[in-house]
């Protein structure tokens, strides 16, 4: 038996319709439909026996793709859902949920672009995958580490011969055969009376698409005719039917671990919809069963598809896992009861409903309240369907609920409050006092533990099932907007979010607080940063779309020059985004070594992989080239313009507190974490982000701060005097490695000590030296080697700091913040090393993240008294960037280095670097 890990793909949403269609109408006993979910179950069931270490159930998000904005009428002829079949969706999430899987929905790509990135990143990290599927475009993804297998067949697909035995051709083939077959269902027109036969026999006499398109003269008859006649189509058929495999994703393969089932929650529903086999088998020995697991529960309005309440997790109040009561606000009667509550109460919970998830741009739909738990109400402001009730005057309501909100003597709290903090904000009102969001306390305590959406947190904390969105709103075509939803169905979901938020609070709060690290990270540092990153992203940063705009066109020229040399090199037309095409080419056509091989053995084509062996032909450069230039271009250079907010003229980014477990922030729409620095282009990018007139751009920039960290815990002695003295580091590094005066150091010498430097505070090995430095693995053991000697400090808190995660389970920053290591005591090597390498680099990181945070704060204390003459605009890694008054720069300079070197009292300095210009880049 393997100890390889297994990955396990299911394609959630071609096993929902073919079980709908392969199956009769069933119905339980309430006479609810649930033949799909029956087969649904049993693939589910009989994946999970086989016992793989990460499972992920993929599915379709509502909305379009990127394939609908290239072809308008992609998946144009597909009928609407069947009534019979919608209903069985949330079900089938339930029963998916509950079995332990990640769910995942990413908008913008279809759920088997989703699987294909996922499958091979996996295949690279040494994963098997296995993609649970009957969809045939998946044969283009079979290849050493990667197999399809159709669960309700039984079939298999793991090899090059099987896909050619099934198909006629190669899996790197299956692309252009779809190009040419056309698919009926996607109503894709391919060439008009070529079946797969003949698309298989062109491609075997041709190769490739290009050349059936290049020979298309030379093919005789009708058929010939039908393929001339398709010829302009053909390449964005190929487009089309590509599996994307970059889908940027915020979960990767590893993040996907199966996680225990929930028994409670299976046997209720197991039970509901009369699966009696397997209930049977959840019944049987070595049933699992997690923290909320009882009798089952009842059941409130199902019909509808709102929140059933389950048991109570263990020792949790089994009030706060009730049924609420809950309002609508429509007269002042009962709005003037409501302010007394709240102006009666020490602390409340709120939550906005709008139209929009961009907080800059939605508009306030309505606004819920809860007092305490398991009574909620809800103020509608703006429903606007036909024959909506009357609602209360807005701007006399908000100016009523100013006051309380205003007060900062009452505490407010929220779950991820940061968006209704904006929404608030652009209403006139700014909270003051937010002491409490309920997505922090759960993060701090375990930010592995679960995600930190409501309704996660609600069925774990809580055992309580919460209504969705999309049970009120519906999803996908048929979706409405918030304003459309009927008073009584919004209330039932807005007010049930303030309660939920009250109800977790008092679950959550007493176990930050059990633990005086969790305690200080939560109130010292986290809440108080709520505030600061609302203001900094309502700040916004001023671009130059003008100048981004003038940069896509330069790129679009280049990669067009990339694209025709990279053809002139390889003496035919290729796909430059098939690393397929791109391996065949360089390896068996060019003859060129393979150097970097992946996970299963296979030549790669990564960038590792070309840089290896770009000294020996130019098309691997040019490869390099085109990549780089295209990944500029669609994610800033094109995209940034676009997001520019139409009422302030800038760019908002959206940071996110709840996302690395370290506490690195995280930003998106846009991500301005990943704007490249040390290329040219990656610089002209950030020579968009500009000050208005009369203004500068202020960078300000902690400098080598993981490493000062290293040394402030592992309190090496060498190492605490070589940064104190202010030396270089990595200088002084190979001073004291290979013996010599400080002012001798050679070039290589100083690389191969930074390389140790930056590699050790991630775990790197021997191995990974020695490919970085392209010496000897010998070598580079005897680097580290000497390395420990110098610093014995350092080698024996790594060791102290893995055998810490052994004992506990987590490490923990120099301010408290824990950090769990789920894998630490894994049976797979290599899951269980990776855990280790985590374990000795989290503190680390993590204490930056919470230095920078710290430093945020204080300067965004100072800064309250001179905002119009300085902003804070960008957070990004171990830098603050800052738009400031011409006459005010030397102020702001000496007052941001001063607060970011004392953020945290190390046994090292903190040193700040600073960088004043018209632009982001001429300040860094």
């Amino acid at each position: 038996m393997t100890d390889t890990p297994r990955l396990v793909l299911i394609d959630g949403s071609s096993y929902l319709y073919r079980a709908f269609h392969a199956l009769p109408p069933l119905t339980n006993d309430a006479g609810e439909p649930t033949g799909a979910l029956f087969g649904v179950v049993n693939m589910l069931r009989a994946t999970l026996k086989e016992q793989p270490a990460y499972v992920a159930f993929v599915v379709d998000a509502p909305g379009k793709t990127f394939r609908d904005d290239l072809y308008p009428e992609y998946k144009a002829n597909r009928a609407a859902m069947p009534d019979d079949l919608r209903a069985q969706l949330q079900p089938m999430c339930d029963i998916v949920n509950a079995l332990g899987m990640t769910i995942l929905r990413i908008e913008g790509v279809e759920a088997d672009d989703v699987i294909g990135t996922l499958a091979v990143r996996a295949a690279e990290q040494g994963i098997d995958v296995t993609i649970s599927t009957s969809d045939k475009d998946f044969a283009q993804l079979v290849r050493p580490g990667i197999a399809l297998v159709n669960t309700m067949s039984g079939s298999r697909l793991d090899s090059e011969s099987g896909v050619i035995d099934k198909f006629g051709v190669r899996p790197d083939q299956i692309i252009d055969l779809l190009a040419l077959m056309g698919d009926s269902v996607d109503n894709i027109p391919g060439v008009e009376k070529c079946g797969p036969k003949t698309a298989a026999k062109w491609l075997g006499e041709y190769g490739t698409l290009d050349n059936v398109i290049a020979h298309a003269e030379q093919i005789k008859g009708k058929i010939g005719e039908n393929l001339r006649a398709a010829l302009p189509r053909l390449p964005l058929n190929r487009t089309l039917t590509t599996i994307k495999t970059d889908v940027e994703l915020e979960q990767g393969p590893t993040d996907l671990v199966l996680r225990d089932r929930h028994a409670g929650e299976l046997r209720e529903l197991y039970a509901r919809y009369g699966f009696k086999q397997a209930l049977k088998e959840l019944e049987g020995p070595g049933a699992v069963v997690e923290d909320h697991a009882g009798s089952p529960a009842g059941v409130r309005n199902t019909a509808a598809g709102y929140a059933r309440s389950g048991a109570p997790a263990e020792g949790v109040d089994p009030s706060l896992s009730a049924k609420g009561e809950y309002e609508a606000i429509l007269t002042p009667e009962q709005f003037d009861e409501w302010l007394e509550r709240l102006r009666a109460s020490e602390e409340f919970a709120f939550d906005t409903e709008t139209d929009s998830l961009d907080p800059m741009q939605a508009n306030l739909i309505g606004l819920s309240l809860a007092a305490e738990p398991g009574r909620g109400a809800y103020l509608p402001l703006g429903h606007d369907y036909p024959g909506a009730p009357k609602q209360l005057d807005r701007t006399e309501a908000l100016a009523a609920l100013r006051t309380l909100f205003e007060d900062p003597t009452r505490k407010k709290m929220g779950q991820h409050g940061k968006y209704d903090l904006h929404v608030l904000r652009r209403n006139g009102i700014e909270v003051r006092n937010y002491a409490d969001d309920t997505m922090l306390q759960s993060f701090v305590y375990n930010a592995t533990a679960t995600r930190h959406d409501m309704d996660s947190l609600a069925k774990r904390y809580l055992g309580y099932d919460t209504v969705r969105y999309e049970d009120v709103a519906g999803k996908g075509a048929k979706s409405i907007p918030f304003s459309q939803v009927s008073i009584e169905d919004a209330m039932r979901y807005a007010a049930e979010d303030a309660d939920v938020t009250l109800r977790l609070h008092r679950v959550l709060s007493p176990k930050v607080e059990a633990v005086s690290g969790l305690s200080h990270v939560y109130h010292e540092i986290e809440m108080p940063l709520v505030q600061v990153l609302e203001r900094v992203e309502a700040n916004g940063v001023m671009v130059d779309a003008d100048e981004l705009r003038r940069q896509s066109a330069d790129l679009g020229k280049r990669m067009l020059a990339a694209q025709q040399k990279a053809t002139e090199l390889a003496g035919r037309t290729f796909n430059l985004d098939s690393p397929k095409q791109l391996g065949q080419l360089l390896f068996d056509e060019l003859k060129l070594p393979a150097l970097v091989k992946t996970p299963s053995g296979a030549p790669s084509t990564n960038e590792e992989a070309l840089e290896a062996i770009a000294d020996q032909h130019e098309l691997p450069r040019v490869i390099l080239e085109y990549r780089g230039l295209s990944k500029l271009r669609s994610t800033y250079t094109d995209k940034l313009p676009e997001m520019v907010n139409r009422d302030t003229g800038r760019v908002h980014t959206s940071y996110h507190q709840a996302g690395a477990a370290t506490g690195r922030l995280a930003s998106s729409d846009p991500n301005l974490q990943n704007i490249p620095i040390r290329t040219d282009d990656g610089r002209r990018i950030r020579q968009a982000f500009v000050a208005p007139e009369g203004r500068r751009i202020v960078a300000c920039d902690y400098s080598q701060i993981e490493l000062r960290i290293m040394a402030h815990l592992s309190e090496d002695p060498s190492l605490l005097r070589a940064f104190e003295s202010g030396a270089d580091i990595h200088r002084a590094t190979a001073a004291e490695v290979f013996g010599r005066p400080f002012d001798e150091v050679t070039h290589n010498e100083r690389r191969a000590a930074k390389a140790i430097n930056f590699g050790l505070m991630y775990g790197m090995g021997a191995f990974g030296l020695a490919r970085q430095l392209n010496i000897s693995r010998g070598e580079a053991q005897d680097y580290i080697a000497l390395y420990f000697s110098r610093y014995p400090g350092v080698r024996d808190f790594m060791e102290r700091t893995r055998q810490q995660a052994r004992e506990q389970g987590y490490v923990e920053t120099v301010f408290g913040r824990r950090l769990y290591l789920d894998n630490i005591h894994a049976r797979n090597q290599g899951l269980r090393a990776g855990a280790e390498r985590a374990a000795i680099n989290a503190p680390m990181q993590g204490t930056a993240a919470d230095i920078i945070k710290l430093a945020m704060i204080s300067i965004d204390g100072w800064l309250a008294d001179h905002r119009d003459r300085a902003l804070m605009v960008l957070q990004v890694h171990d830098e603050l960037v800052f738009e400031v008054e011409t006459g005010f720069v030397d102020t702001l300079v000496n007052e941001a280095r001063d607060r970011m070197s004392r953020a945290a009292g190390l046994r090292v300095p903190l040193l700040v670097d600073t960088g004043v210009g018209l632009n982001w880049d001429e300040a860094h």
